[in-house]
This record gives structure tokens, sequence and C-alpha cells, in this order.
């Protein structure tokens, strides 16, 4: 890395384990900490503000969640790598995390060595991930294209993937109910049920990934 150390952002909103996160990572010569942040939407200005290589990122977090955060800084600043660093690790959280621009995912099972290669390969240009994230992802991309062209968030019944295609739209729930002949009742504890399989934290970054994913159409919806 040409003896400059990595600049790195770390997010994540336990105090605790983003204190831990830092202090080891400051410790390491070619690794720099010039930053922490609470949730998304700190993450999202310390990025712009400090323009770090790589932003550590957890997925779970209050206000604006790990994946929004990533989907706007990868956009606003595609020279900083987002690494993922999460407990979760069912396929929906891993390839959403892919869709919106991460280029490395980690479980928090990770030592601090693995996290460290990880930081410095996202660095440069490479994608990193954890050994059981790993095998998902070679799984997926080994699977025929028959078996990779199934139905969108296939753990979505089908009346919450249509709901979330009018979403992905830009349709407002009144909108959906006139569309789908139910009452605004229903289409909300629907919405609420698809942001939760999602686990999205809001509209938008619900339709951001149904568009990612294939869904939605460009062309104004009435």
């Amino acid at each position: 890395m040409s003896g400059v150390p990595v600049a790195v952002l770390v997010v994540d909103d336990h105090p605790v384990f983003r204190a831990g996160m830092a202090t080891v990572l400051a410790d390491l010569a070619d690794v720099a900490v010039v930053g922490e942040a609470c949730d998304g939407a700190e993450a999202i200005a310390a990025a712009g503000r400090l323009r770090p290589a790589v932003v550590l990122m957890d997925l779970r977090m209050p206000r604006v969640s790990g994946l929004e955060a990533t989907a706007r800084i990868t956009t606003a600043h595609p020279d900083i790598a987002v690494l993922i660093l999460t407990m979760d690790e069912d396929d929906d959280s891993v390839f959403a995390a892919l869709r919106v621009g991460a280029r490395g995912y980690l479980l928090k099972e990770a030592d601090g060595t693995d996290v460290h290669r990880a930081v410095l390969g996202v660095a440069r240009g490479e994608a990193v991930f954890g050994p059981r994230i790993a095998q998902r992802v070679l799984s997926h991309f080994a699977a025929s294209p028959a078996a990779r062209s199934v139905v969108p968030f296939p753990h979505l019944t089908d009346r919450e993937r249509e709901t979330l295609d009018l979403i992905s739209r830009g349709l407002d729930n009144a909108s959906i109910a006139r569309r789908l002949q139910l009452s605004e009742k229903t289409i909300r504890n629907r919405v609420s049920d698809v942001l939760a399989k999602l686990h999205a934290r809001s509209r938008t970054e619900a339709a951001a990934l149904a568009r990612d994913a294939g869904l939605g159409d460009p062309r104004p919806t009435s």
C-alpha cells in the first residue's frame, strides 16, 4: 500500500464493540482509524467528510441501516471500499450487501488478524469474504443459470413480492391499496412484513433492493 496506512472508518451501534475494533486496528502500523460512527446516518456524513479508504460497516443499526449507508456511500464515493462486519450470515443479507456495493463481508466472529487482512484486501480492490460467506458466494455462482434465475426474494410470498414491486415503482400505501383493491391497513401491515423480511429500515431502502433485483419499472405508474 505504498507505505501509507489505510484510513479506516469504524461503524457500529454497539459502543463497546466499536471501541474494541477501533483499538485493535489502531495498533496496526499499516492501518489508521480516522473516525467512528454509531449508525448509518453518521457513517454517510463521516465518509464524506473524512474520505477513508475503507469503511468497516455493521448492518443492523438505528436510523439508517448499514445496507442503506453502504448504498449511499458507494454511490457518492466509489473510491471508498465498504467492508461489512456483522452477525448476519443469511443469504439475503450477504447478497443484499453485495448488490449495494460492499466489497467484502465478514462475520463478527472473525479475529483481529482476519479483519486486518480483509481491510488491506478491500483497500487494494479485492473482494474479501469470511470462510462460510465465501462458500455461499461460490455456491451461488457455481449454480446452473436455471438455478440462478429463480424469483427474486423467494422468502417473500407472491403478494408481498407484488407489493414490493409497487413500492419500487414509487407508489404509496393508498395507491397500492387501490391498485390491489385492498384496505390501506392491510397494505400497511404487508409493507411492514416486507421491510422486516428484507431487513430494510425504510421504504427507500426496500425499493433500492427491489430495483437491484430487477423489480419495478422506471416508467411512471399511476
